[in-house]
Formats: C-alpha cells, sequence, structure tokens
C-alpha cells in the first residue's frame, strides 16, 4: 500500500474531496481541513453581516455556532469527533455538579487524562506516520478551554477579590455557564479546528455584541456625545482579515515550494551524518526548521483570519487610533523570526497556549513553576518521546539564557552600536538554540533524536546546563556574617522605597503574558 493510500485508509473523515486531493497531492485529511477553514471563513462573514447581535438573539448565535462547529468535526473526523464531544459532556456535568471548590482539579485531571489516552491510542493507529490534521488536534484545544473555564469558575465563585491579579479579576466567571454557552464556547466553528483558545468571558461578550464596545469605551477620542460609545460604528476587520489571508498565502507557497525540498527527516540520514560536516549538518538544520514553520504560519493565520471575520478578537485602537485585531492572534511572525532571546521567541509562538499555561499552571505551582509548565507543555501535546525531549531540553536552555541575560546584557546596552552587534549574536544564539530544542519534536522517535543529538554533539545541552550552573553560583547570594549583618529598616516606608528601587515591576501585555 502507497503512503496516499494508507493516508487514505486511516483518514476516517469524509470522502467527498479525494478527487481534489489527488489533483492537489495532498493528504484528504488536509484536504478537508483546508476546505472547512475557507467555509468557516465564509461562515465568519456571513455571521458577523447577518447573524450580528443586532439581528439575532444570543440563544441564536450560540446554536448556530455550535451547529456549524459540530458539522465541521464530523466531516473531518468522522466517528472519532464523539471523542471531542465525549469530553465535553462530561466536563460540563463536572461544572454542574462537582464541588466547586475543586471543580478546577476534577476537569483538569478530566481532560488532561482523557486528552492522554486518545494521545497513547494515537499512536498505535498511526505510529510515527501521524496525519496532519486527526482528531487529537480539536481534542488539545478542547482541554484548553474546558480546564481554563474551570480555573475561571473556581476563581469567580470560590475567591475574594483581594486574593485575585487584576488579570484574573477581569476573566473570573461568577455565575456557571448554561449548556448552550457551553457548547458554543467549546465547539464554535470559528476555533473548533486550530482555535485559538480564548478565554470564556471573551468569547460570550463577542456573542452578545459587547465585545467591541467595551473595549472603545478603553480608548480615549471613541466617546461621540454623552452616549456617544453607542452611537460609535464598530470597526470593520475587512483590512486585517484580507492581511492575514495574504500571510496565509505566502505560507502556503512557501509551504509548497521550498518546505517540501527540506524534509526534516534529512537531518538523521545515515550519508548525510556520515558524511557531512558539522557546519554543514548545522546549517541544514537551521534552514529545515526555518522552514518547517509555514505550516503553522498558515494553520494559525487562518484560523485568527476566521475569527476576526466574524467579528471577533478586536484588541482596541493601537497608537495611531487604528483598531488591531489582535485579540485572539496564537502568533507574531516578526516577533518569532527577529527574537533575541529564547523567552521572546516562545512568548510571540503559540501565544493563547502560552496564556493557558501561564494560568492553569504556572501562576498556581507553589515551586517548580518552569519544570512543571514544561512538562504540562509536553504531556498535552502528546506522548510521542520527542516532545519530552523538546521541553526538557527548553528548561536548562531558559535557566541559562535568564543568566547570561542578566550577567551580560548591561554591558552592551550604553552604545549603539555594541546593541547592534549584541543583537545579532543573540539573534544568531536564540535562532540556533530553538532549532536544536524544537528538532525532536518533529523528528519523534528515540532513536532519531538520538542521532540527530550526537551529530551535534549535545554542544547546546552542554553549553546550557555550565553556563546555569556557573552564573548562579556566581549570582547566588551571600549569607551576611555576624558582624556584618544589615540593619533593619528605619520604617515600612523606607523598606517599600528599597524594594521599588531594587526590584523590576512585573507587567501583563495585552495577551495576558508575562514581560
Amino acid at each position: 500500500m502507497s503512503e496516499r493510500e494508507d493516508a487514505i485508509f486511516k483518514t476516517t473523515g469524509c470522502k467527498w474531496l479525494l478527487p481534489v486531493s489527488g489533483y492537489l497531492g495532498l493528504s484528504l485529511d488536509q484536504v478537508n481541513f483546508l476546505a472547512c477553514q475557507l467555509f468557516a471563513l465564509l461562515a465568519a462573514f456571513w455571521f458577523r453581516l447577518y447573524l450580528s447581535p443586532n439581528h439575532a438573539s444570543p440563544m441564536v448565535r450560540h446554536a448556530v455556532a455550535t451547529l456549524l462547529g459540530i458539522a465541521f468535526l464530523l466531516f473531518c473526523f468522522g466517528w472519532y469527533s464523539t471523542h471531542i464531544l465525549a469530553v465535553v459532556a462530561v466536563n460540563y456535568f463536572l461544572i454542574i455538579k462537582a464541588d466547586i471548590n475543586n471543580v478546577h482539579r476534577y476537569s483538569m485531571v478530566t481532560a488532561m487524562g482523557y486528552l492522554t489516552a486518545c494521545h497513547v491510542s494515537r499512536v498505535f493507529i498511526y505510529s510515527y506516520g501521524i496525519l496532519s490534521t486527526d482528531f487529537s488536534g480539536p481534542l488539545m484545544i478542547v482541554t484548553q478551554k474546558i480546564t481554563m473555564l474551570a480555573f475561571h469558575l473556581h476563581d469567580g465563585m470560590c475567591k475574594k477579590s483581594e486574593q485575585l491579579t487584576l488579570e484574573q479579576k477581569h476573566v473570573a466567571i461568577r455565575v456557571r455557564p448554561t449548556l448552550i454557552e457551553y457548547l458554543s464556547y467549546n465547539l464554535n466553528f470559528l476555533s473548533v479546528l486550530v482555535g485559538p483558545c480564548s478565554n470564556y468571558k471573551d468569547y460570550i461578550d463577542f456573542i452578545e455584541g459587547k465585545h467591541i464596545s467595551w473595549r472603545l469605551k478603553q480608548h480615549s477620542g471613541t466617546c461621540n456625545g454623552q452616549n456617544g460609545y453607542d452611537k460609535t460604528p464598530d470597526p470593520s476587520p475587512l483590512n486585517a482579515v484580507c492581511r492575514k489571508l495574504l500571510v496565509c498565502c505566502g505560507c502556503m507557497f512557501f509551504f509548497l515550494v521550498i518546505t517540501r525540498s527540506l524534509p526534516i527527516t534529512y537531518n538523521v540520514d545515515d550519508h548525510f551524518v556520515g558524511h557531512a560536516s558539522f557546519l554543514s549538518r548545522l546549517t541544514y538544520a537551521f534552514f529545515s526548521i526555518q522552514a518547517a514553520r509555514p505550516k503553522f504560519f498558515f494553520a494559525w493565520t487562518l484560523a485568527d483570519a476566521v475569527n476576526n471575520a466574524a467579528g471577533y478578537g478586536f484588541l482596541g485602537m493601537d497608537g495611531s487610533g487604528k483598531p488591531c485585531w489582535d485579540l485572539v492572534s496564537n502568533l507574531n511572525i516578526i516577533g518569532i523570526e527577529t527574537a533575541t532571546s529564547f523567552k521572546t521567541f516562545i512568548d510571540n509562538w503559540n501565544i493563547q497556549t502560552g496564556i493557558w499555561l501561564k494560568t492553569v499552571c504556572y501562576d498556581r505551582a507553589a515551586k517548580h513553576r518552569l519544570a512543571l509548565t514544561f512538562i504540562l507543555s509536553a504531556l498535552w501535546h502528546g506522548v510521542y518521546p520527542g516532545y519530552y525531549f523538546t521541553f526538557i531540553t527548553a528548561i536548562p536552555i531558559t535557566i541559562a539564557a535568564r543568566a547570561i541575560r542578566r550577567s551580560i546584557r548591561h554591558y552592551f546596552i550604553g552604545s549603539r552600536l555594541l546593541k547592534l552587534g549584541y543583537d545579532i549574536v543573540t539573534w544568531a544564539a536564540t535562532q540556533l538554540a530553538i532549532c536544536y530544542t524544537v528538532m525532536p519534536f518533529l523528528l519523534l522517535s528515540v532513536e532519531h533524536t538520538i542521532v540527530y543529538y550526537r551529530s551535534m554533539y549535545f554542544h547546546v545541552h552542554i553549553i546550557s546546563i555550565l553556563a546555569a550552573v556557573v552564573l548562579h553560583q556566581k549570582h547566588k547570594p551571600r549569607e551576611p556574617s555576624a558582624t556584618n549583618k544589615p540593619s533593619p529598616p528605619a520604617s515600612s516606608s523606607s523598606s517599600a522605597a528599597a524594594c521599588s528601587a531594587q526590584c523590576q515591576p512585573v507587567h501583563s501585555n495585552n495577551n495576558g503574558k508575562v514581560n
């Protein structure tokens, strides 16, 4: 059986577009996914224009969004859609019937447990020849939504206002959602296939018609008289949608022309590894990873455009007074390609998943927050060993990057020329470190990962661990001697002033991530 025939056999979705699959040379699951997303784009425009809050009730908007989402699942995945529908139904029962003090724990265990079981079964179904758009993708998105909603519900119904951060207060849910609201949030056609995950309150505001008006109120100059906020017309997302569709076209062209000519598996080809120089192997690894990104850029940018076309994703007005439609954006391509630190790259890649990890893990963990967050991310992605190699490798690299930046950056910021040189060097180091880190994520297997790391002489592991250890010892605070203990502060106000002078404040950007 050929690879294409094998892929068709494993595809459980609709076979109507099989001739199109053969004509384009794409797998049937990819064609079904693309067809649904293009139909979703058209449906989104119709949803915004003809089912706007002025023309339809929230109940109708919820129902239509849910039914279209379920139809997409059935078209793409057939009976495998029952996995997604089942986990949504079970978790709705939990948030209605379970003890509200523990609902977030129950939802996390149930959703992540079911997702992990499906990941395990997926390995047996597809082995390492996984399809690019199998049922686990929507299940991963639904898991994010289920668990984030449960944590926000727990915050809103169990915690006092003073126990919450400003960000948590904004997204806290104080009333259990109805069935149609819950189904619509988890299964709506805008995000059911590829996301992104957004918080429940923003989605409900969008359905009820308050999504844009609330943000316009935050921007000075939009008021037109006493009732100006109500009279201000909603900004059109058309420019944002067209711009993102152009990006999608560029990514698709790049994928068809460039990506296929630089296969990831060539990095572990026996002849290439045995005969090419280290510099040649490093160069090919860099460009093959660069070439692998556009398929993610395409899927996430198209999903963003679909949400915008429906009128969802309005963030507010930018500094020049133009509407910004990046509330649910999942990536910042310019930020990714110009990242000069490991953290900057992560902050601009899969943004909504980063917000979810921060919400359910990083902000909640009492200790070992970084390690626990990376482990949860690996578990969420699946059970292939390559995922764990990637996220475990990221831990020492992140620690080392922080330590190096803290130790040397201040020497280069005084001069524009030195700063430029520093940015160039850190950009190259960041891109090579990312390449080294994510390669196992794409290779998947232990055998291929070890072959690749051996061909790279484990150099990033060695450098990052040494840097983290050495610089940690350098910056380790000294214990005060018995004869030189610090005197107590004169007053609480002077202590606060000292703290303000020594500590950098933590700010939250527009996407809710910590800078």
